[in-house]
């Protein structure tokens, strides 16, 4: 047994020592491949040698020695640059923080971030290695590589305190003195950079780059000839970023030598930081230009420089100005003036700057302000400038060369000096003329009336008189008018004015209204002695002598005016034609004024006084005796003229002319026609008094009296009282006692509605109430008026009444009426008001094609005077706008061109260049605008949007200074009107996102 026991502890310990010798051999063998792989890793052969570091510690139980393969596994892979080698060496870091090669294991993380170039995760683990543990060699590698990768952060305090470390080393020196020397240059510390960059200077791989460094802080140390000399050194050898960058540093020392030629080529060269220039940049390029008197390129350089609100800016400007003044573009040198007057960085190119400004607006006028504001302005600004008396002189001249009479009257007024008497002489005659071309006849007088007073210029002293004399005149104010005009003409200066040539037609014209015609006729004889080229003015004074002459009588002198006005062949021929037929009636030759009134028929077909010519001619023939022709005459009247004013009185004549030739059956059914057809007529009234004879005669009574009784207008029981009643009320209207005539006739109206006087009661009454002011109350009288058969009073009711709702703006209400009176009306001057007046609702409502259609009938007129052909223009061209047929409104605001005065000429100017600009003429657009800013500067509204026309025209002609500077006053000048504000803000905007795409001065 114990042999047994023997056996089996030997076998227990020869089992322990083989499972010992096993451990040991495994053991050693790990031992021996991991000092291999230690081997292969010192020969740099970190894949093979990664390999059996991952297989060593697979088997080892040594934690030390499974620690140590984990560093290396990693630190391999840092070295094979593969993608899990920075979490491998984490790993080892996380999962063995007691290895000794912790320290070690953040150098090489840091490294490997380091050389893939993760400066930020670098820095990281530079902060966990610990310095101490580190050798001499790792410590300046250490050291240089912390500090580049705080100077690639833009860390220059960490990186200079690194790199300064390692500023001596052999292997690192001169690199960390190239960074120190960079970073010293970056922060334009010179001398600090020129003491590291002197260093490294005689080393090849620096040479080149510190030849551009040393030029560059060579010229920002104001040593310009070293700046050139270094630059031209560089050049050679640098990429195209850094010769753009030289060519700058060249060509902008040059530039400061004042050596221009030299500066030019260069400064061209250069390209912009990232492809853009600085208002800087464009300054001293067309400076430089502007020194050599290359003012084209100068401008062209200048004008790039929008939005600058410095001393570049200011200088920029006033050179622009200069260079503009020098090739002769005032327009432009007025806002480049303008813009450098406008900033105080250089205090006398301000005033300069002013004092430029100032004399171009006077010369050629000023969109933004008045020339007699910027003048005073001036004064006010430099009170002690040696230009004082010359600005003076050109503010007195200002207020008439501006025609800005409005504005300038204002100034005047506050300044009564008695050296300014003239110019105000001169400014309130211009000022009442602009009134009385608006129509403002009152306002108009008082300025003609105050000009006068100054008596400073005999001339304008006698044209001023002669002005008034028209506000009177037109204000029916006859008699004063006749006095001015008398006056006008006794002045010695009156002959050689524009306005004596017509001031016989004027004066005649005086007398005529005052119903003195002998006088008149005389005057306007004495105007055709002397008149030769106004034609319309010549033909209107032959219709008005032939009047004077005919209602005072004197027929044949009557003819032979009308003669000479229808040889003419100018307007109103008919109208001569007829009054020459009537008077061959007067003077006894009844045969000859058939004969001329048949003509008459014959020749003008479409005549507003066809209506009277038939009539006339009818009545003649009763007179003859020629009572077949004379019925047919009335027949054809009331054929072509069914509802005319003579209807009713035809009707009746041939009544009458059957009554007086015994045909009492014919006259008794027209009689009865009259009655039916035109009840509370007068002509109603004597048809029924004529047939009460016929019927008397007759002995038909009773059936008198039955036909009387169905007619609502004659009551017969109550005549006397209806007759005496409207009688009374009737002779206060008459005496023009007219609150008394509304109480008499409003109760005639009241009492005898359908009465036999009920239609020119309610007329009368009308008048009465609008006389009286109470035109609402005149409304329902008017309505009754026009809504009977045609009389004599319907025309003027249906003008009247055309007139009330017009005043009240009742556009829907005056169509209707305007219309009628278009149909109905037999003077011409009615139709033409009916046409005007319907074109003007017709445009209020919106109706743009009927306003149209009426604007053309204007048009068409040839009576119409161009006041009311302006307004028809006007509507034609902005119905046209409005329905965006632009053909239509090109064509409308051209002929409105030519005939316009006042806010409609400076419409039609806007809308000139506002086509012109769409056009691409940009030039002539240009000069359409400033003919508008000098000549019609006191309308604000189109003036504004003809300045932003200005601004597109000067942007299409590659003029950004142009476009950007009165854009931006308009902005500033207008805010009256936000609309055209806005618009200008929006192309503002839009010219400025352009611009900022190559000026990289432009919204910083």
């Amino acid at each position: 047994m114990r042999k047994t026991a023997a056996f089996l502890l030997l076998n227990l310990v020869v089992s322990g020592a083989t499972i010992s010798a096993q451990q040991s051999v495994i053991y050693t063998n790990s031992l021996s491949e991991y000092d291999n792989a230690i081997s292969l890793y010192k020969e740099k052969q970190y894949l093979a040698a990664q390999i059996v570091f991952v297989k060593v510690r697979q088997y080892v139980k040594n934690q030390e020695v499974q620690a140590d393969c984990a560093y290396y596994i990693a630190n391999c892979a840092i070295r094979l640059n593969q993608s899990d080698a920075n979490v491998l060496m984490e790993d080892f870091v996380s999962n063995y923080p007691t290895s000794t090669k912790i320290n070690q294991a953040h150098l090489e993380v840091a490294t490997y971030y380091f050389e893939n170039s993760n400066y930020t995760q670098a820095i990281q683990n530079f902060d966990k290695v610990d310095e101490r543990t580190l050798t001499f060699e790792e410590l300046e590698k250490y050291n240089f590589q912390k500090g580049y990768a705080y100077f690639s952060e833009k860390n220059k305090n960490k990186a200079t305190l690194y790199l300064g470390k390692v500023a001596n080393s052999k292997i690192y020196g001169s690199q960390a003195k190239y960074y120190l020397g960079f970073m010293a240059y970056e922060g334009e510390d010179y001398k600090e950079a020129n003491k590291y960059f002197d260093q490294v200077a005689n080393e090849d791989k620096y040479k080149e780059k510190l030849s551009y460094f040393q030029a560059d802080m060579s010229f920002k140390s104001g040593e310009f000839q070293k700046a050139i000399d270094l630059g031209m050194l560089a050049m050679t050898n640098s990429n195209p970023t850094e010769k753009s960058e030289l060519n700058k540093i060249i060509g902008e020392s040059y530039f400061n030598l004042n050596k221009y030629d030299s500066a030019l080529p260069y400064l061209k060269e250069y390209k912009g930081k990232k492809g853009k220039w600085s208002n800087t940049d464009f300054y001293q390029l067309g400076y430089t230009y502007y020194q050599q008197k290359d003012f084209e390129n100068a401008v062209s350089q200048f004008s790039k420089i929008i939005d600058g609100k410095d001393s570049v800016a200011q200088n920029a400007y006033y050179h622009l100005g200069e260079c503009y003044m020098n090739t002769d573009k005032k327009q432009q040198a007025l806002n480049a003036f303008k813009a450098a007057s406008e900033m105080d960085f250089d205090k006398k190119i301000q005033e300069d700057a002013f004092l430029n400004y100032a004399k171009i607006s006077y010369e050629i006028g000023n969109s933004y302000q008045s020339v007699p504001d910027v003048l005073n302005s001036f004064l006010n600004k430099y009170p002690d400038s040696p230009s004082k008396k010359e600005i003076e002189s050109l503010l007195i001249n200002s207020y008439i060369t501006s025609k800005n009479y409005k504005e300038a009257l204002v100034i005047l007024e506050k300044n009564k000096n008695p050296e300014n008497k003239l110019a105000y002489q001169k400014v309130t005659f211009y000022r009442g003329l602009e009134l009385y071309t608006d129509g403002n006849y009152q306002e108009a007088l008082k300025m003609f009336v105050s000009s006068i007073a100054v008596q400073k210029d005999a001339k304008f002293s006698a044209r001023a008189t002669f002005w008034k004399a028209e506000a009177e005149y037109t204000l029916d104010n006859f008699n004063d008018a006749l006095l001015s005009f008398k006056q006008f003409e006794g002045s010695p200066e009156a002959v050689s004015t524009p306005e004596f040539k017509n001031l016989n037609y004027n004066i005649a014209y005086c007398y005529f209204k005052q119903k003195e015609y002998d006088q008149a006729g005389n005057n306007f004889q004495s105007y055709i002695g002397s008149a030769k080229e106004d034609k319309i003015r010549l033909n209107d004074a032959y219709l008005r002598l032939g009047d004077c002459r005919f209602v005072t009588s004197k027929y044949w002198p009557a003819m032979d005016a009308y003669n000479k006005a229808i040889e003419l062949k100018s307007v109103d021929a008919d109208y001569a034609a007829f009054q020459k037929a009537i008077s061959y009636g007067f003077v006894g030759k009844n045969e000859k004024k058939i004969e001329d009134f048949n003509k008459f028929l014959q020749v003008f077909k479409t005549s507003q006084y066809r209506d009277d010519a038939l009539f006339e001619l009818a009545n003649t023939y009763v007179t003859e005796s020629k009572t077949d022709l004379a019925i047919k005459t009335y027949d054809q009247l009331l054929a072509e003229f069914k509802n005319g004013t003579y209807a009713s009185k035809a009707v009746l004549r041939e009544g009458l002319v059957y009554y007086n030739g015994n045909k009492d059956d014919l006259a008794i059914a027209k009689f009865k026609k009259v009655a039916a057809d035109f009840p509370r007529t007068p002509e109603a009234l004597e048809a029924v008094t004529t047939a009460r004879l016929i019927y008397v005669d007759n002995g038909k009574v009773d059936e008198y009296a039955t036909w009387v009784r169905s007619l609502d207008f004659v009551e017969v029981s109550d005549a006397d009282l209806d007759n005496d009643t409207y009688e009374a009320a009737e002779k206060q209207y008459l005496q023009n006692n007219t609150k008394q005539a509304i109480s008499s006739l409003s109760g005639y109206v009241a009492k005898f509605p359908k009465g036999i006087h009920a239609l020119k009661a309610n007329f009368y009454l009308a008048q009465a109430y609008s006389a009286d002011g109470l035109e609402a109350n005149a409304i329902p009288n008017y309505e009754f008026v026009i809504a009977q058969p045609k009389s004599e009073y319907t025309e003027q009711a249906l003008v009247r009444l055309c007139e009330i709702h017009l005043k009240k703006d009742d556009f829907a209400k005056a169509i209707t009426v305007l219309t009628r009176l278009e149909i109905e009306a037999d003077f011409p001057q009615n139709v033409t008001f009916a046409q005007a007046n319907l074109m003007r609702s017709f445009y209020e409502q919106k109706d743009y094609p009927n306003a149209v259609i009426y604007a053309d009938k204007v048009i068409a007129n040839p009576k119409t005077d161009d006041k009311i052909k302006s307004d028809a223009q006007i509507i034609v061209a902005r119905s046209a706008i409005n329905a965006k047929d632009e053909v239509k409104a090109r064509y409308a605001y051209s002929v409105l061109l030519k005939i316009a005065k006042g806010e409609l000429a400076a419409e039609a100017l806007y809308y000139d260049a506002y086509f012109k600009n769409k056009d691409g003429k940009f030039a002539d657009s240009n000069k359409t605008v400033q003919k508008l800013a000098k000549d019609y500067s006191g309308y604000k509204f189109f003036g504004a949007k003809g300045l932003i026309v200005m601004a597109k025209n000067y942007y299409g002609l590659k003029d950004s200074f142009q476009a950007t500077a009165i854009l931006d006053s308009v902005i500033e000048n207008f805010t009256d009107f936000p609309e055209v504000v806005q618009e200008a803000q929006t192309e503002l905007d839009a010219i400025k996102a352009e611009e900022s795409k190559t000026n990289s001065s432009i919204g910083n």
